[in-house]
């Protein structure tokens, strides 16, 4: 693990490839980014970190790229986000993200690795767990929705008709409230805001958005048998969020059997808030 700086988002996203997954029958277009070694001798030095709603694989730029000397780091933006398709005619729910993830892995030829997840990725990435409990090795559990934690009322209201019709100041505005809100500084880094928001200013954005929004089922993690789940845990959560609560995290630790880590001055975006703690938390975990 190394220390960073962390990029603009212009550069992660000129940074990432892309390939084609298929949704219920849909081929769709998913973008990532693959960095660090890809010939390991350990198929367990792979790490896919997943993000949730409304964030895209930006939300890791403080953590992801300090492991890539050491791991393959693959970090996708989930369909219907970043810069993976926001066309219509495919579900963008946490059971098509499981169908996304899969699709994903296979084209790069990964069979074992460890996920680091959050929101609502985490759900997905729950579900990977639970259906192929064999694929995945460590489990990185950070302010995720699972069992009947979701889906918040915010949310739910960028789900509603009304948000594609906003004029365009109010949907910045409701961007602005989202990212700032959600995070522990006063000020959140400008980088980091303009970042989380520029998918959803460009052309479709607003219908995506609610279209991302509306696709938000608690069925889908409640159905899971998290006893199926057999990674080694690690919730890595910050205790002050109040949109996923740190009682979740403590609850799937003792479903699953694992540790919980109580991050502190932390909220919802977690690894854009105390990303240095983040950091080496998760590197004492992965060289355990």
């Amino acid at each position: 693990m190394r220390d960073i700086d962390p990029m603009d988002h212009e550069q992660w996203s000129a940074e990432q490839a892309e390939t084609t997954v298929t949704v219920d029958g849909h081929s769709v277009r998913m973008a990532y980014r693959d960095a660090g070694p890809t010939d390991r001798d350990e198929p367990r030095d792979t790490l896919v970190f997943v993000h949730g709603v409304p964030t895209w694989s930006y939300l890791w730029r403080r953590v992801a790229p300090a492991f890539e000397d050491e791991y393959r780091v693959i970090v996708p933006d989930m369909v219907g986000y970043g810069n993976s398709s926001f066309r219509e005619g495919f579900d963008r729910s946490i059971r098509a993200q499981e169908q996304a993830l899969d699709g994903l892995l296979d084209h790069l030829g990964i069979e074992l690795f460890s996920f680091v997840a959050h929101d609502i990725g985490g759900g997905a990435a729950l579900r990977f767990a639970a259906h192929q409990p064999e694929r995945v090795d460590r489990f990185v559990a950070s302010n995720l929705v699972c069992y009947d934690s979701w889906p918040v009322e915010f949310i739910v209201n960028l789900g509603l008709p009304r948000t594609e019709e906003m004029d365009r100041e109010e949907f910045v505005g409701q961007l602005d409230f989202a990212f700032a809100e959600g995070a522990a500084a006063d000020e959140p880094d400008e980088a980091f805001v303009e970042g989380m928001k520029a998918p959803w200013l460009g052309e479709s954005g607003q219908r995506a958005i609610a279209r991302a929004a509306v696709a938000t089922n608690t069925n889908h993690t409640t159905e899971i048998d998290y006893g199926d789940i057999e990674a080694q845990l690690l919730c890595l959560w910050a205790e002050d969020d109040v949109m996923q609560p740190i009682e979740y995290g403590e609850r799937l630790a003792d479903d699953v059997g694992g540790e919980v880590v109580r991050l502190s001055g932390a909220y919802h975006w977690v690894p854009e808030d105390v990303g240095a703690e983040y950091r080496e938390e998760l590197g004492e975990f992965l060289s355990a």
